[in-house]
């Protein structure tokens, strides 16, 4: 575990990204994975389909609970035949999975072994081959680890009017360590890749549907029933035709194990960085003044994070 954790030391970095102070206390506050554990329900909505739902109010941070409970999901579904599609969808409002919970970095879990593995490259890597369809509905904002986890699904469909996509990381003096720098480049092409990872701004649902980075966008309204119509008609088809069809585009398409595993551990060396704490501390006295709208727009006070208080 060391190997990956060597530079996030406990208590490395603040929270004031996401704790929102006592001046605003009668707005939402994330809360702790210890006092409130992330929920994630699995539902059977049809035969041969499933719905995972996930919900950690009131910003759908991916913290070390979520990573072990979705992990525990994925693996289930992979080993069950008669699941053949997997729906994944968000229960809090105005976001989707949302980026990792960095106060907690020194936390997220290890599977055990001779080398030891991040249990998000795992998981990441898990979703991607399983034998089922996996498609996102997303709804609301989907970024840094949250968008990484949307980039391992198989299809990914958008609301036109809430959805929003981002790899922050780097506006806070990191890296992306999840899948995002080897998936979106593979999807969107290079030099939006590098737009998208380097700017740390929030795309709209329409820009990222113009550049690959979902299957398509639809009309709030519509999202849910045409997300139920794809998983019917695929759960209609031959489940090992479907996965081995899978299989097929997975070697023409998907980044080795490998590379995940070098940008984790990148992204742990990133936490070292000496400019986050600065960083972070500017976006707290952004929180100071601001509250939740933050984390609503999280890549418009990137962008400023830079100049001046």
């Amino acid at each position: 575990m060391s190997r990956y954790f060597a530079a996030a030391a406990a208590g490395l970095l603040v929270a004031t990204l996401l704790h929102v102070p006592a001046s605003h206390a009668q707005q939402p506050t994330p809360a702790s994975s210890a006092v409130a554990p992330s929920s994630v329900v699995v539902e059977e909505v049809a035969p041969k389909i499933r719905r995972v739902v996930f919900g950690d109010p009131p910003f759908n941070l991916v913290t070390p609970d979520t990573v072990s409970r979705m992990h525990a999901v994925v693996t289930a579904l992979e080993g069950d035949p008669g699941v053949q599609v997997v729906i994944f969808a968000s229960s809090t409002p105005q976001f989707f999975f949302n980026h990792f919970d960095l106060a907690q970095a020194a936390r997220f879990p290890m599977l055990p072994g001779a080398e030891p593995t991040p249990m998000w490259v795992d998981l990441v890597a898990r979703l991607s081959r399983a034998p089922f369809v996996s498609i996102a509905a997303i709804r609301g904002r989907t970024r840094g680890g949250g968008n990484e986890l949307a980039l391992a699904m198989d299809l990914r469909y958008a609301s036109r009017e809430l959805a929003l996509f981002a790899q922050p990381e780097v506006g806070t003096g990191i890296v992306p360590g999840g899948g995002g720098p080897e998936r979106l480049p593979r999807l969107v092409g290079r030099d939006r890749a590098l737009e998208a990872i380097l700017g740390s701004e929030d795309y709209d649902a329409a820009t990222a549907e113009r550049y690959g980075w979902v299957t398509r966008t639809l009309p709030d309204a519509e999202l849910d029933r045409f997300v139920m119509a794809t998983a019917q008609r695929l759960a209609g088809f031959d489940r090992a035709a479907l996965a081995a069809a899978k299989a097929q585009v997975n070697r023409a398409s998907l980044p080795p194990d490998a590379d995940l595993a070098a940008a984790y551990r990148e992204y742990s060396r990133s936490l070292a960085n000496p400019n986050l704490r600065p960083r972070l501390a500017r976006l707290g006295q952004f929180v100071a003044e601001q509250g939740p709208d933050v984390e609503l727009r999280l890549g418009d006070y990137l962008g400023r994070v830079g100049s001046p208080p």
